[in-house]
């Protein structure tokens, strides 16, 4: 199989404007994303860039950029423009959508990715990490992805902000990363937006309510997601270590 790792990104960012251009010592911060993944040595690499500031950063450190759409509703809608018009002999298996947020991504996140689709019959994979205290589980800003027995299947069944009392053990710390077989991707985009996902801000509810499989894996760490000012300046400080 062959694999493609797309990174979407915009500058247009409602809490933290100008994101992937943030300075994270001495490197805007889609540049940091863009070299963990080539980095990982198991994929092209590619950005989706939804303005020319970004595509020329990426050109500037020798990479490679597509420019799309600026008003793409979501960040799936932007890598599959960019993957038409990059591939559009279909020579890529399995499409990776990483965010251009993560400036810390481990390589090991990244192969899990991939090898979740190559060993299972589902149609995306993604990641999650133990929930492990109550604030966590409590804090509406995370999502949490809802398994009720990973230990036999490890498909999710659900995602949100809030799950009821009781469901702690189930729970796991959404990372927003997704892998989709080719044929998937074009599948989901296919679909209109559903009920969850417009109630939820939640698009993997696309997938959810459709009847597609989503197969989570399981990781020791969080990358740092990016965000908010603050966000930015932890990352900074643990990155300059």
């Amino acid at each position: 199989m062959k694999n493609l790792i797309i990174i979407p990104a915009r500058l247009e960012s409602t809490r933290l404007p100008n994101k992937p251009l943030a300075d994270i010592n001495g490197e805007p911060m889609i540049a940091h994303v863009y070299k963990r993944a080539r980095e990982a040595n198991i994929a092209k690499v590619i950005v989706a860039a939804g303005n020319v500031e970004i595509k020329e950063v990426i050109e500037n450190i020798g990479g490679e950029a597509i420019l799309t759409n600026p008003d793409h509703a979501s960040g799936s809608d932007r890598i599959y423009e960019a993957l038409n018009m990059y591939d559009k002999e279909s020579k890529f298996d399995i499409i990776v959508n990483l965010q251009g947020d993560l400036p810390n991504i481990h390589k090991d996140a990244l192969s899990k990715i991939i090898s979740l689709l190559e060993s299972n019959d589902a149609d995306i994979s993604t990641l999650g990490v133990k929930i492990s205290s109550e604030e966590e589980f409590l804090n509406k800003n995370i999502v949490k992805a809802y398994v009720k027995n990973i230990s036999e299947s490890n498909y999710v069944d659900d995602f949100d902000r809030r799950f009821d009392i009781g469901k702690e053990e189930f729970l796991y710390h959404h990372v927003g990363i997704y892998g989709y077989k080719r044929k998937a991707l074009e599948t989901f985009i296919g679909f209109d937006q559903s009920e969850s996902e417009i109630e939820r801000k939640l698009e993997q509810m696309r997938a959810i309510e459709n009847g597609m499989k989503i197969v989570l894996g399981l990781i020791d760490e969080l990358p740092i997601s990016v965000d908010t000012q603050e966000d930015l300046e932890i990352a900074r400080r643990s990155m300059d270590l």
